[in-house]
């Protein structure tokens, strides 16, 4: 029962690890194809939320996350921020909400962290983020996801699971080192990208693009590949060795007991 229970949580630690690859994969896949969004398209859609109303700066910032900068046509590739003066007022994010509803502004979905919550709606291609700082509230105003960029990301997810399930259920099922060894150092290598991942999408759900975490880790990933190639080519060597060993010393055994024989 225990080796079951053991081999159950091996199948489901690769699904997992894979799982989270695929579902960046899928992510950056389907969240290709957007246009950035203009600094005219994004004050005129301010201008509805704030008539009458001008920001005190204005940001056209590129995509750049983990250190990685994003193509112009990957989901959040640009952003223009809009910051408006006026102190915290929580009431103001109720009343732009309010607005917004009006203006057509759909698939409001809350973002908590800032002083005040702010809220985030999606309209004609747009993703309309609404944050509250010491100075007044920010608006940010990037491209929405593409479409079809959920069910890319579902599908990604899916058939990395599966990848991954398949492959640790084959190494569970092997009982030589080099396996268990392949699948603990594919482990080791996978956990920090996967464990920061979903840390990332507790936070910002997929709101914002995941993908670019696993490029950053690129550069530690694949020395780690390396390795792993090299220990895997040792220990097979070391393996090889002593079956290899009582063939020569076959020759010496036999010509002791020749003598006697005599």
């Amino acid at each position: 029962m225990r080796h079951r229970l053991r081999h159950v949580a091996v199948v489901l630690l690769g699904a997992v690890l894979l799982g989270t690859v695929g579902l960046a994969a899928g992510s950056w896949y389907g969240g290709r194809g957007g246009g950035p969004v203009s600094l005219d398209k994004a004050q005129s859609a301010a201008r509805e939320l704030l008539p009458g109303t001008e920001p005190i700066g204005s940001l056209t910032a590129l995509g750049y996350r983990y250190g990685v900068a994003l193509a112009a046509d990957d989901l959040g590739g640009n952003q223009v921020e809009l910051q408006y003066g006026g102190g915290t007022d929580c009431a103001l994010s109720e009343r732009l909400r309010a607005v917004a509803e009006t203006r057509g502004w759909r698939e409001f979905r809350d973002v908590p962290g800032s002083r005040c919550d702010g809220w985030r709606a999606e309209r004609d291609g747009m993703a309309l983020t609404l944050t509250h700082l010491a100075a007044g509230p920010r608006l940010s105003i990037e491209p929405a996801a593409p479409r079809g960029f959920l069910a890319a990301t579902i599908t990604g997810a899916l058939l990395g699971a599966a990848a991954g399930a398949a492959l640790f259920w084959l190494l569970a099922r092997r009982q030589p080192r080099v396996p268990r060894l392949v699948g603990v150092l594919v482990t080791v290598a996978l956990l920090p990208g996967a464990a920061m991942t979903w840390t990332d999408l507790a936070t910002d759900g997929l709101a914002e693009p995941v993908w670019p975490l696993w490029q950053a880790l690129a550069p530690a990933l694949v020395p780690a590949a390396l390795v792993l190639l090299l220990v895997v080519v040792i220990v097979l060597a070391k393996r090889q060795k002593p079956a290899a060993a009582p063939a020569a010393d076959a020759k010496p055994a036999a010509r002791a007991g020749s003598p006697g024989a005599g």
